[in-house]
């Protein structure tokens, strides 16, 4: 064990300026620090979206843990800062072939597993902490993993500023940056906040297909393209699924259409781009065919395993229910014996919105078989839409 020796304890000034340092040697593209007072302002606002319904769906968010989330002090009981720290995983679009109907991921979801990559550096500015000081600080260390704090902090922190479609932007970055924080009892000195700079664009808004921007700097979550595909568990509701164009994981529209993505110049770290193309843009026909193995070798050390099987491939039969290729058709038949009813379900959607007498035939012999009441019911519906057009 490493002994620490320390007569005097640093200057808080000195050494905020080392950490950020430090910070930006481990990796990190923007760091700030804020005081740990109570995010009360954010605790407000957010306890009015969940009186409105906005984060129905989201069964972790709670009154309670929106009030702890916004209590560094309940996080971290005599915590006296936070280090907001942000990574840009921005790397440029691969040259994606048209031999075949593709789904789209979102960018942040490329590359491996950026949770323990954002853990890792934020453990390692801890253990520069602890070296400055002659002791190990208390601390809690939050990896992508608490948006409110995440949020929270990072405005406050000048790292950025809240979007109106809710997420942060920065200068450099726009919103393509992921998130980490140290809540911790050490001494540093805070930053100011950033000054809000959308002015009257809207352009997120009245991009998003699903209109989940239901005003500036609101978002109903359970609309939310990104919620859908990767956090929601049941059926996507059929009004939204015809505008979820072809996102199996995630969805990047209200930030590509925002003009600070214009001006953010992509850095390619290797931590965040495609290791292929199947990783930005995966071919769905294979996709809609894959068996617990394989989706495991396929996406094992990837985001997409946070959704696992049965999510990604239906959101995989949505996607090719939008793109209407006929080419599809074999596989989302063959779906329609997948062990997921989830997955028969959504594919017994899409073979009715592609259409044509072999789809026609296939719904046709799973209804005959087929005995769960929901998958029954979304045949029917697909037969029912069929006969209609």
């Amino acid at each position: 064990m490493v002994a620490f020796v320390h007569e005097h304890p640093p200057d808080p000034a000195r050494l905020t300026a080392d950490l950020k340092e430090r910070a930006r040697e481990l990796g990190f593209d923007l760091v700030g620090v804020t005081s740990a007072a109570p995010f009360e302002e954010l605790q407000r606002v957010l306890l009015r979206w969940m009186e409105r319904g906005l984060f129905d769906g989201l069964g972790e968010i709670t009154e309670e843990s929106i009030r702890r989330s916004c209590d560094p002090q309940a996080l971290l009981p005599g915590a006296r800062s936070i280090v907001s720290a942000a990574i840009c995983y921005l790397t440029r679009s691969p040259t994606v072939p048209d031999d075949t109907p593709r789904g789209r991921v979102g960018r942040f979801a490329w590359g491996g597993d950026y949770t323990e990559l954002l853990s890792d550096r934020l453990h390692r500015l801890v253990d520069f902490l602890a070296d400055r000081l002659g002791r190990r600080p208390r601390a809690r260390i939050f990896a992508n993993s608490g948006a409110i704090l995440d949020r929270g902090a990072a405005e406050r922190a000048g790292v950025g500023w809240q979007g109106k479609h809710t997420g942060i932007l920065t200068r450099r970055f726009s919103s393509w940056v992921l998130l980490g924080e140290i809540v911790t009892d050490v001494e540093l000195v805070p930053d100011e906040p950033a000054p809000a700079s959308c002015g009257t664009c809207r352009r997120c808004i009245d991009a998003c297909p699903t209109e989940a921007i239901v005003a500036p700097y609101e978002v109903d979550v359970s609309r939310c393209i990104a919620y859908l595909t990767v956090e929601h568990q049941g059926p996507i509701p059929e009004a939204l699924r015809p505008r979820m164009g072809a996102w199996v994981f995630g969805c990047d529209i209200c930030q590509e259409v925002c003009p600070w993505s214009q001006r953010a110049v992509p850095l390619d770290r290797p931590e965040f781009k495609p290791s292929s193309v199947e990783a930005a843009a995966p071919s769905l026909i294979p996709l809609l065919g894959l068996s617990a193995e394989g989706f495991a070798t396929t996406f094992g050390d990837t985001p997409l395993r946070r959704a696992g099987r049965t999510l990604v491939l239906r959101n995989a039969a949505v996607a090719l229910g939008n793109l209407g290729d006929p080419s599809a058709v074999p596989a989302l038949a063959d779906a329609l014996d997948d062990p997921e009813p989830l997955v028969r379900g959504h594919a017994a959607w899409a073979l009715g919105r592609i259409g044509g007498p072999s789809a026609r035939r296939a719904l046709e012999e799973a209804l005959a078989r087929e005995e769960h009441p929901d998958v029954r019911g979304e045949l029917q519906a697909a037969l029912s839409s069929l006969a209609a057009g």
